[in-house]
């Protein structure tokens, strides 16, 4: 693939906001997603942090490999960062922020206790890229639709403050991707999971990953779905077998592959083939 620019101007001005407001808040969180937990960390972000303290959070964790998903738990940890697998559509473990984030911050609390301050709520920044789920979080957090959530990138375009009970305060912004993405296998993973829109990458090139993907590490899992035997030398063969399958035909019993393509998007955005991770901390640490 040739190299992928993507950097709509919203996306330029939150870069630009972050940047102003970090240094009023106390604390980021940075929100990724479960199944790409190296492909869905923006490079951007640790610049405009700085040495701001961070509590990672891998939403979507019940959508992920558990084994998987633990070596990356344990990864980040080494690194000193805090983290925790959660799920913000369903609540799994959203209620243990609050603990996590007065734990990173109980020096910074302690000593402002002591010089007669009174106890302030904490102030946290999200951050991530589109799609990873952070207005749900945030409604999850505060317990009513503060936001609008839509399993689709580039719903939120402001940053805001939403206050989460008496001791906790977020600062929204939009998701942020970073200007162009060098690696490919990164864009095909952002895109297979749908953190980016379907027209920016070629749709046969993101099925065609996905299906080299599932043979490599979960075989059966696709063949048990589709009921076919895969034989990944033969791409063209994998798409007539599933489109007879599944009826995705044109008159003249003749396939129709955008049929198969979406298909398959939807078959693996929906867990139709298991807990899958995509990065395995093997392949980058």
């Amino acid at each position: 693939m040739k190299q992928i620019q993507w950097y709509p101007g919203h996306m330029a001005k939150t870069k630009k906001q972050i940047k102003e407001k970090i240094k009023l808040v106390d604390i980021v969180l940075e929100l990724l997603d479960a199944r790409i937990p190296y492909s869905s960390q923006n490079p951007v972000i640790k610049e405009l942090i700085g040495n701001k303290p961070r509590v990672i959070l891998l939403n979507k964790a019940d959508l992920s490999d558990p084994v998987e998903l633990d070596k990356w738990v344990s990864f980040f940890e080494s690194q000193g960062v805090k983290t925790l697998k959660i799920n913000s559509l369903n609540g799994m473990g959203v209620d243990k922020i609050k603990g996590v984030l007065k734990d990173v911050l109980k020096d910074k609390i302690a000593k402002e206790i002591s010089r007669g301050r009174k106890e302030r709520p904490i102030r946290s920044m999200i951050l991530g890229i589109p799609n990873v789920g952070k207005s749900t979080l945030i409604n999850r957090l505060a317990k009513k639709k503060k936001l609008i959530a839509e399993d689709r990138p580039g719903v939120t375009r402001n940053t805001q403050y939403i206050r989460v009970g008496q001791d906790f305060e977020l600062l929204d912004t939009p998701g942020i991707l970073w200007p162009k993405f060098d690696n490919d296998d990164v864009a095909l993973r952002l895109a297979i999971t749908g953190a980016i829109k379907d027209n920016i990458l070629p749709v046969d090139e993101v099925v065609i990953f996905g299906f080299k993907y599932l043979f490599k590490n979960y075989p059966k899992r696709f063949e048990n779905r589709y009921s076919i035997e895969v034989d990944i030398d033969n791409i063209l063969k994998i798409y007539n077998d599933i489109g007879f399958k599944r009826g995705c035909l044109l008159p003249g019993n003749k396939i129709d592959y955008d049929r198969v393509n979406d298909l398959f998007l939807h078959d693996f955005r929906h867990q139709k083939f298991g807990k899958i991770i995509l990065d395995k901390v093997i392949d980058y640490v």
